[in-house]
This record gives structure tokens, C-alpha cells and sequence, in this order.
């Protein structure tokens, strides 16, 4: 399985409403409960008023398009990376999944799932 880096720092944040978000950028996940409003996008495209804001963050999208009838692999690369101590954030999209890993972490993630077999590009 490989998996692609993006190459911008992300974040993850909370916002009142979404006038300040700029829908055309890339990448961006809006999660929308009755409890908040929560946007992961790259750090550059932070809005300046946020409610919560972590950032620090950067992420592997797991290449491909995959079926809903496969099972797994999210577990599979997650129990890999908490087996190292290592935690994450993931999101999903209807066509692949993307992994969240704090930065100061990063080069060991690479290094602790090229082990297990996966390729990083």
C-alpha cells in the first residue's frame, strides 16, 4: 500500500461560522455537529478568528481510490503507528482515507510504516 505526503503544515481548528473559510482552497475537511464547527486545512489558510486551533500537523493520504467493502486498512496503518507510540488524526473522504501526524513525529512515522512494508512516496 502507498502512501502520498502532502506537502503543506496543517491544522486542526474550530470556528463559529464559516465566513472567513476559503472554500476554494486545498486541502479541506469541514465536520459540522450540533456541537461545533470543525475545519482541517493547511496552516497558511487559517482563518484569524478561531474558537480552538491546533497546529503543528502533517499528513499521508492513502493512495488510490478504496472500496467500502475493504476492511482494515485504517486499523491496520493506525494499530502500526500506536504500536510506536505514535497518534493520529484521520479523515476521510469518500474515496480514500488521510492520516494527521504531528509533526515532531513525522519522520518516525515514515520510518515506523516503511518497516511494516508501506510505501511512502
Amino acid at each position: 500500500m502507498k502512501l502520498v505526503p502532502l506537502p503543506q503544515e496543517l491544522s486542526v481548528y474550530q470556528v463559529s461560522d464559516f465566513s472567513q473559510v476559503d472554500f476554494t482552497q486545498q486541502p479541506l475537511f469541514i465536520g459540522r455537529t450540533d456541537e461545533e464547527n470543525s475545519i482541517v486545512s493547511a496552516t497558511a489558510n487559517v482563518p484569524s478568528e478561531t474558537i480552538k486551533r491546533e497546529d503543528g500537523w502533517r499528513a499521508f493520504k492513502i493512495e488510490g481510490v478504496l472500496d467500502f467493502s475493504l476492511v482494515g486498512i485504517l486499523a491496520k496503518i493506525a494499530t502500526v503507528l500506536a504500536e510506536a507510540y505514535i497518534s493520529i488524526f484521520a479523515v476521510s473522504t469518500f474515496n480514500t482515507d488521510y492520516l494527521l501526524i504531528k509533526m515532531e513525529k513525522y519522520e518516525a512515522a515514515v520510518s515506523v510504516l516503511t518497516q511494516a512494508g508501506y510505501t511512502v512516496l
